[in-house]
């Protein structure tokens, strides 16, 4: 079965480092935009009377020859194997991922037909879209559900410090969503030097940053484009 793109996604994510490692966890705003032979207004009646969607897409970037029974999960720290099949690892055999975004509302592009204003993905700028289903809380809704190794490893929230000339270069409309990103340590979990400077690109924005006892303190804020 061959499936095409019915959209791409577009957003600040420009590179995969910094993306939030799951759904949810970042109120970064994206728009999902048609193909052309998906432009028709008819195909999202009725999608206004949800508030959250589920998204079916492509991990476009990750780059294999062969998949493999068993990856290293980053959350435990890139050093213990366990099956593809029970983790959300991008390097599996049709390589497709799902997310669950919250619909913030439909947006009129103009030339590019109606856009879909979504909360929260976890998707770089220009991966694509197959399939979007709406979210429905009855049936998909499982607070009982356990997490496997996930349960145990902890929380990976950091506290954010900008300094005032440095917070003063980001847009204003940026704020909140640079600070839900970088709140969640944009590190690989198995990576903890303290003296290490990183970059993350956003927004066309170099944001520097390092990490110390659960503080991470941004160093540098360039300008990109």
């Amino acid at each position: 079965m061959n499936i095409e793109p019915i959209a791409f996604i577009r957003n600040d994510f420009t590179e995969k480092f910094g993306i939030p490692r799951q759904s949810g966890l970042a109120d970064v705003e994206s728009l999902i935009v048609f193909e052309p032979e998906y432009r028709d207004p008819s195909a999202l009646r009725g999608i206004d009377g949800f508030s959250h969607l589920w998204l079916i897409w492509g991990f476009s970037e990750a780059k294999f020859e062969r998949w493999s029974p068993t990856v290293r999960p980053p959350r435990l720290g890139g050093n213990k194997r366990l099956g593809v099949f029970a983790t959300r690892s991008p390097f599996r055999p049709n390589s497709l991922g799902l997310s669950c975004v919250e619909l913030g509302g439909v947006v009129d592009l103009g030339a590019e037909g109606l856009a879909l204003s979504v909360l929260g993905a976890d998707l770089m700028n220009g991966t694509p879209i197959y399939d979007i289903k709406p979210y429905l809380s009855y049936a998909d809704a499982r607070p009982e559900a356990k997490g496997g190794f996930t349960d145990s490893a902890g929380s990976l929230e950091v506290e954010v410090e900008i300094p005032d000339g440095l917070y003063e270069k980001l847009p204003e409309e940026k704020r909140a969503a640079l600070m839900s990103v970088l709140k969640n340590d944009p590190r690989p979990t198995y990576q903890s030097d303290p003296a290490r400077e990183y970059g993350m690109a956003f927004g066309g924005m170099n944001v520097k940053f390092k990490v110390s006892g659960g503080v991470l303190t941004v160093t540098d804020i360039e300008r990109t484009v």
